[in-house]
């Protein structure tokens, strides 16, 4: 009779709770870092570099890049047919567990590079897309991912001790880039109801209250703007250039 393999040691030891994102790093018997996710039916595991799943689809450390060179390399004769296009969907599923996972590790840079791929992969799929639906399909999600990535680029500088002005400033941008999307997309009335855009501007205030800081240079800026003080304006311009040189 064949041996009978089985987690149960494991499930036994890690009960799953419904109510909570359950995640945990490990080591594996090569001694390389993993990730764990519980989930209802048994466990989860990540690699912490490269594709989730540790494969290399064409030699390449993911699908992106492998399309990606794939694309370059026949122009457009290259197409996205139904096995590259299940290919990319299994790529976003990966990506999204092992975001969450990073965030719920609070390990905020790497949720970050997570995040960033999932966009350039968003970008070459509506580029190369093969029909409006299946656009759509990720295009959804774009705010989301969005969202994840400015919290996590705010908490990654808090994380590195840049200071509480730049996670606000983190914050804006990101805002700003969300509210372009929007405006993209023709939706731009519905920008400030968005319970994402609420959220981050609630992130934002607490930050401000927390660490105590008032208008960032970059709002003293827009505020001169608005209020057509120009002069005001140019001062405020070159203050935040000098800092923006020195933090590189």
């Amino acid at each position: 009779m064949a041996e009978q393999k089985h987690i149960d040691h494991i499930l036994e030891n890690w009960k799953f709770d419904p109510a909570a994102l359950m995640v945990r790093k490990a080591t594996g018997d090569d001694g390389r870092g993993v990730i764990q996710m519980r989930i209802d039916l048994g466990v989860m595991q990540l690699e912490t570099s490269g594709r989730p799943d540790g494969s290399k689809p064409g030699g390449f450390d993911n699908i992106y890049e492998k399309l990606f060179h794939e694309s370059l390399e026949r122009g457009e004769h290259f197409d996205m047919d139904e096995e590259r296009c299940f290919e990319v969907d299994r790529e976003f599923v990966q990506f999204y567990h092992r975001r969450i996972c990073w965030l719920q590790l609070k390990e905020y840079a790497n949720a970050v590079k997570d995040a960033d791929h999932t966009l350039k992969l968003m970008d070459f799929c509506r580029t190369h897309s093969p029909d409006e639906n299946w656009t759509l399909s990720h295009e959804q999600y774009r705010p989301f991912v969005m969202f994840h990535r400015i919290q996590a680029a705010a908490f990654a500088v808090l994380e590195d001790d840049q200071g509480a002005e730049l996670a606000i400033e983190e914050i804006n941008q990101g805002l700003e880039s969300l509210r372009n999307m929007f405006e993209d997309f023709g939706a731009a009335e519905r920008f400030d109801d968005e319970e994402l855009v609420q959220q981050l501007s609630d992130l934002r205030e607490e930050l401000r209250k927390k660490y105590r800081v008032g208008m960032t240079l970059s709002e003293k800026l827009a505020d001169a703007v608005a209020r057509e003080q120009y002069e005001l304006a140019a001062k405020l311009r070159d203050e935040l250039d000098r800092k923006q040189n020195l933090q590189r």
